[in-house]
């Protein structure tokens, strides 16, 4: 029996590599899936539309957090400390200071990737502040910019699998309660334990995905790196350039919320009058449309992801796999994870993943023998499985948003497909590894 989720998921894959937009990929997808699932066209676009709202509030968050963004890079900030570095490397100008800084990038990213996640969690929002200022960068030690995508994409998706801080803690959450619902209680610190041998799935994908990808490639420098060359900044600018910054992560911490905290930086902008308010208003604007694409996409797939669940067939999609499977351990595990691959690449999140995957996943586990730990490494890494790859996830669009401001970085080939292969492929390996040992 043909299977809409299937259907729909691998519609919306083939039409985003054909280069049609991820938001029109995800609506034909959407409304393909729930007609061979027998929905009416009213049904279908009544769930879409119902489930648009539940992204409604992260969207509005990364349209104030690009607005945020593109105020601070308007201090001049980012660009005044690129230019120092160009400098540095033109006056040596020897191959090992450009291997030096390349590495120094490479580590810097890293770290604020990972810190997004759990140390101060702000997810995608520091790309759009810190990735454009450094493109002309890029450009200059010829940095192939899907390396740049990986090492982002690890930050983005390692340490809230592994690390129960931050947004990781409510990722640990979520599978918790998934246990509940479908009456087998754990404790929550099972989770990071049983998720240390498929996290090692990222480390070895960023490995390799760092030695493929060290190559020189080329790019146009589209920006005149003479614009930046004598910049200056005024102490009062970059006191009040400081401040806001330091204002956006202490709200956000205190509130829990991305909106207060991009709108308590921007706020001191305008307040501080170190430029003219209609200035910094046409700015503002300017960044809120560079991140605004991405809520755009974030609604779309939550609208794509309850049609999905209306549709019912995630569940028969299980049921098929496990009686093709029958008795066969190994198998199941591998079909549980390609299920769990093929939901999340359609809906962009792991955390939405979980609940759908878990009280269909756990009684298929319990009756192959799986231990509490195994389960969880199961339902852990099946969730995880497609945010690195798929094109409605924030994971690949807030790399795409940073690195493609000059119009040389396709999301597809050059965010989703690399993360795709180097971090879906090891992790499926290695969190088979854990359901077969644990």
């Amino acid at each position: 029996m043909i299977n809409a989720v299937l259907i729909a998921v691998v519609l919306m894959i083939i039409l985003c590599l054909c280069k049609l937009n991820v938001v029109i990929s995800l609506f034909i997808s959407g409304l393909v899936g729930g007609l061979v699932a027998g929905m009416s066209v009213e049904e279908i676009i009544t769930v879409f539309g119902k489930n648009i709202v539940d992204g409604a509030e992260v969207a509005l968050s990364y349209a104030l957090l690009g607005g945020f963004a593109a105020l601070i890079s308007y201090s001049g900030i980012t660009d005044y400390f690129v230019n120092k570095i160009i400098k540095a490397i033109k006056a040596e100008n020897s191959k090992l200071s450009r291997v030096s800084v390349k590495i120094m990038i490479v580590v810097v990213l890293l770290v604020l990737s990972v810190m997004s996640q759990n140390l101060i969690p702000v997810h995608i929002a520091f790309i759009p502040i810190v990735v454009p200022p450094l493109i002309s960068l890029f450009n200059e030690l010829m940095m192939d910019r899907r390396q740049i995508a990986l090492i982002i994409g690890f930050g983005l998706c390692f340490p809230y699998v592994l690390l129960p801080y931050g947004f990781g803690q409510i990722f640990h959450q979520i599978i918790a309660k998934g246990f509940d619902k479908a009456n087998h209680p754990i404790d929550i610190n099972l989770v990071w334990k049983a998720m240390i041998i498929p996290s090692l799935g990222y480390i070895v994908g960023l490995i390799f995905g760092l030695i493929y990808y060290r190559k020189p490639r080329k790019y146009i420098q589209k920006k005149d790196l003479a614009e930046v060359e004598n910049i200056e900044i005024k102490p009062y600018t970059l006191i009040v350039t400081v401040i806001a910054i330091l204002a956006t992560f202490i709200v956000q911490t205190l509130t829990d919320s991305m909106i207060f905290g991009a709108l308590a930086g921007v706020l001191i902008f305008f307040i501080s009058r170190a430029y003219k308010w209609s200035e910094l208003d046409k700015k503002f604007i300017d960044g809120i449309q560079i991140m605004a694409y991405i809520g755009v996409v974030i609604l779309s797939a939550n609208g794509f992801a309850g049609v999905m669940n209306k549709t019912g067939e995630i569940s028969s999609l299980v049921n098929s796999l496990s009686t093709f499977a029958g008795d066969n351990k190994l198998m199941s595990i591998i079909l549980m994870y390609v299920i769990g691959l093929v939901v999340t690449l359609g809906i962009g999140s792991s955390f939405a993943t979980i609940p759908i995957i878990a009280t269909l996943f756990i009684p298929l586990g319990e009756t192959l023998g799986l231990s509490t730990m195994a389960l969880v490494a199961v339902i852990g890494t099946a969730s995880a499985l497609g945010d690195s790859g798929s094109p409605a996830s924030d994971s690949t669009l807030g790399p795409t948003a940073g690195l493609n401001v000059d119009e040389q970085h396709d999301h597809i080939r050059d965010t989703c497909i690399p993360n795709f292969i180097f971090y879906n492929v090891p992790l499926i390996i290695f969190g088979t590894i854990a359901a077969m040992i644990l």
